[in-house]
């Protein structure tokens, strides 16, 4: 037994993969106590953040339903959380034991008070802005003699309001698996908000009820599949005795996307407490409409597509195509739109049967700033598939190893120059030889070709989506050319994105696209998907349209639960304003809602008395008249900017200079560039994260800190630049490229090649003293011979220029080797 200074430990109760549990006495005072303990002797950094992180938010939260936390302790290289002790065991112990002793399941009557009060205490965690992420019958505790429960382990739950989870392998993702809900799987087209515990509320009475879990299987990407596209059989259907009623209230917890779900709570609890209040007067549980006092007075514009039926079809028919067993081609979709219309929120509407045919989804996006930098989204794409694969067991490691050795033979280290992270699945490779131009590129695009069509196979078909193609780089699309003509790859879709008013016919992309057309068989031609498709084509093409009226009218309908013809007048406002554009429409939408001209009226009753069905419920009101009397603007990016300017100045400043860097950005570049430290940073981010101006895109660190971001749109990205004045852009960037330069140590430096060098050039015209632009120069002419290595002729030659112009008038005598 362990032993723990002031504590006597009574007995072990409980023991995971991860903790062991204790009964013991705290000496001071005889208090009986809770003791966890992580179980390894030597935790893993982010094991010892979520005990950090569970202690705070319980110690914090102290509410009646949630444990209580009164100490956390270092025990040799570990922690231990003291908690309360109410002599409860948790719901999961509790049915194994029934099980154990032939008692059985639960009672109706016994399971509708347990399910009720759960709802009370996670209306009241949701009420403190805080989302639980890991419910299940092991995380619910109830004493059986005072009827008391609780809700505990706040090891993963977020104080923000809304996450954006990313595709990551099953094996790693957060929470328990069994009870995660489809978009905490990251493989939705969802973010993440409190109706994820719904769901999981949901898997946990389902278990309650009829003893077995909705979805059994061992295979985790087949248990994530089932959570995001299959239907579970009928609690009522697996156990008769459970009562209709009953059943939908769990199936409608358990629906597939946020909005079908109960959106409060006090929905939750009123239904079941229906359920009861039949159960005990009439002894049996009638059916009933469920949700009639189910509505919450948060705004949440619904994630769903409107508008896109036929679009998603012919994206979903092109991804079958491609799957398709012994008949797959390689097949190319572009899909074009203004800024906002809602490309790359059409396109992850593929996560879903992707994840059915065990494919890779990677994504990387092009940046106006950074159009310079070779293969740039296509290496980020890449690093997104080495990180899924490096969470792979080792045994599928090691199959990937000689997989990718075996395609790329003595040249792996081509791959390795544009793709570092591949270093980490086939370890250090030799140096390959210098070549002449012609050769080098032809070894390149065979290494290269070889490298992709190693992840395009049956087993998993391979999908790339590049977004902003109107501002990709030359040598990615040669790559893309050929890449298409290649008539060796299959299972491989290719996606693009791009501004269609952006580009003209004399574009390179469409020059690009019309090589390729030039190139393939009679089938390779654009194919509009309006008119009607072939058997086979190589390139198909999706324009997007702004909204129809009817289509906003539904989605403020659903936002603010109401009727089209009631809210017909505000969309017709709203399409005027916005001109149907999804981004513009979301947005101006939250400036009503934020500016008091969206309101919700909270219901008579409270949630302590209870509602009965009819009373009258909560509901939102507006006043279009005085929406146009204060005449909002319907320029999204004055509405942007007034948002941005609401922030405090040092998340404004701190928001400026990620602007520069980029629509993606992390922590680390930003407490760099800032000369700040990353805790600073990180709280300076907190207000534009709460705001939804930029998004995270990874998970707490072991400082409890978030890494990695992402603009909400290139439009934040845009307005965040704008602040900044014409005369101090290139002062800013050339302040961002040294202080890169300083704090990347020199062993480093030509892995961020192009992101110093791009800063440092942008303000080149500002730097004075000789030396500094000898050592620009020496750096030009470094991020020339990379991009020369990845044959990106078009980049070398713009770097060695830029090299050339910041050479001495008489540098041949004074820097004859550089020149």
């Amino acid at each position: 037994m362990i032993e723990i200074n002031g504590y006597q430990i009574l007995t072990q109760i409980y023991e995971s993969t991860n903790s062991t549990v204790y009964r013991g006495i705290r000496q001071q005072d005889n208090q009986a106590v809770i003791l966890k303990l992580l179980k390894e002797d030597y935790p893993t950094p982010s094991e010892l953040v979520r005990y950090q992180q569970e202690y705070e938010i319980t110690r914090n939260l102290n509410l009646d339903g949630v444990i209580k936390a009164y100490e956390l302790k270092p025990y040799q290289m570990t922690l231990c959380i003291i908690l309360e002790d109410f002599g409860a065991v948790s719901l999961k112990q509790l049915m194994n034991e029934r099980r154990d002793s032939d008692m059985g399941l639960l009672s109706l009557q016994e399971f509708l008070s347990i399910a009720i009060k759960t709802a009370e205490i996670l209306s009241s965690i949701h009420a403190a802005n805080i989302v639980h992420k890991d419910i299940n019958p092991g995380n619910i505790i109830f004493n059986p003699e005072i009827g008391q429960v609780k809700i505990i382990d706040f090891g993963i739950s977020t104080k923000f309001t809304r996450e954006n989870p990313i595709i990551k392998n099953p094996h790693v993702l957060e929470g328990t698996l069994a009870y995660i809900s489809p978009e905490q799987t990251g493989r939705m087209n969802r973010s993440l908000d409190y109706r994820t515990d719904f769901y999981s509320l949901g898997v946990t009475f389902y278990e309650l009820l009829t003893g077995q879990l909705p979805f059994e299987t061992n295979d985790a990407l087949e248990l994530v599949h089932c959570h995001i596209a299959k239907v579970p059989v009928a609690p009522h259907q697996v156990n008769p005795d459970i009562p209709q009623a009953v059943s939908k209230i769990v199936m409608k917890l358990m629906a597939k996307t946020a909005e079908e779900r109960y959106q409060s709570a006090f929905g939750i609890r009123n239904d079941l407490a229906e359920c009861l209040h039949n159960l005990q007067t009439t002894g049996n549980i009638s059916d009933f409409t469920l949700g009639t006092q189910d509505i919450s007075g948060q705004f949440q514009i619904p994630q769903k597509l409107y508008g896109r039926e036929a679009e998603v079809e012919a994206l979903l028919r092109a991804f079958e195509r491609i799957a398709e067993p012994e008949k797959s081609q390689i097949e190319m979709m572009l899909v074009a739109g203004y800024s906002g219309i809602g490309k790359s929120a059409l396109v992850k509407e593929l996560y879903k049967p992707i994840t059915q045919a065990r494919g890779y989804f990677i994504s990387g996006k092009f940046h106006q700033f950074q159009r310079n930098i070779p293969y740039s989204a296509v290496v980020y794409a890449f690093q997104e598939l080495v990180q899924q694969l490096l969470t792979e067991t080792e045994t599928q490691l090691k199959l990937w190893r000689e997989k990718l050795l075996t395609a790329l033979g003595v040249n792996g280290q081509i791959i390795i120059d544009v793709i570092p992270n591949v270093e980490l699945i086939i370890g250090k490779q030799t140096k390959v030889p210098q070549l002449g131009g012609t050769e080098a590129q032809n070894r390149f695009n065979l290494v290269l070709g070889n490298f992709i069509r190693a992840f395009c196979t049956p087993e998993h078909p391979l999908v790339i989506f590049l977004d902003d193609l109107q501002w990709a780089d030359a040598a990615t699309l040669k790559l893309i050319q050929m890449m298409m003509t290649d008539s060796d790859t299959q299972y491989l879709f290719l996606i693009g994105a791009y501004r269609d008013n952006e580009v003209s016919p004399t574009h390179p992309l469409m020059m690009t696209l019309e090589e390729i057309q030039k190139a393939g068989s009679p089938t390779s031609y654009l194919q509009n998907v309006e008119t009607e498709t072939p058997t086979f084509t190589k390139i198909n093409q999706i324009n997007l349209a702004p909204l129809a009226v009817k289509h906003i009218s539904q989605l403020i309908a659903d936002t603010l639960y109401s009727n089209t013809e009631a809210v017909k007048p505000l969309a017709e406002m709203v399409v005027r304003k916005t001109r149907g554009n999804p981004f513009f429409v979301n947005e101006f939408l939250k400036t009503l809602y934020a500016e008091g001209l969206l309101n919700f009226q909270h219901p008579r009753s409270s949630m302590i008395s209870g509602c009965k069905q009819g009373e009258t419920r909560g509901f939102w009101e507006w006043d279009v008249s005085r929406i146009e009397a204060l005449g909002i603007t319907d320029n999204v990016v004055e509405l942007m900017i007034g948002k941005l300017k609401k922030l405090p100045e040092s998340t404004q400043n701190i928001l400026q200079l990620a602007a520069c860097i980029g629509s993606d950005f992390d922590l680390h570049t930003l407490a760099v560039v800032s000369e700040k430290t990353a805790t600073t940073v990180f709280d300076y981010l907190l207000d534009a994260l709460q705001s939804g101006l930029i998004l995270s895109r990874s998970e707490l660190d072991e400082q409890l800190l978030i890494q990695n971001y992402r603009f909400l749109h290139d439009r934040v990205q845009q307005v965040a630049y704008s602040l900044i004045t014409e005369s101090e852009k290139q002062l800013t960037h050339l302040k961002i490229g040294r202080l890169l330069l300083n704090n990347t140590p020199e062993n480093e430096q030509e892995y961020q090649i192009f992101e110093i060098v791009n800063q440092l050039n942008t303000g080149k015209d500002l730097i004075e003293f000789p030396q500094e632009r000898d050592r620009l120069a020496e750096l030009n002419l470094v991020a020339g011979r990379k991009a020369l290595a990845s044959t990106a002729y078009k980049a070398a030659m713009m770097y060695l220029s830029a090299a050339i112009s910041l050479l001495r008038t008489n540098s041949w005598n004074s820097q004859y080797n550089l020149t």
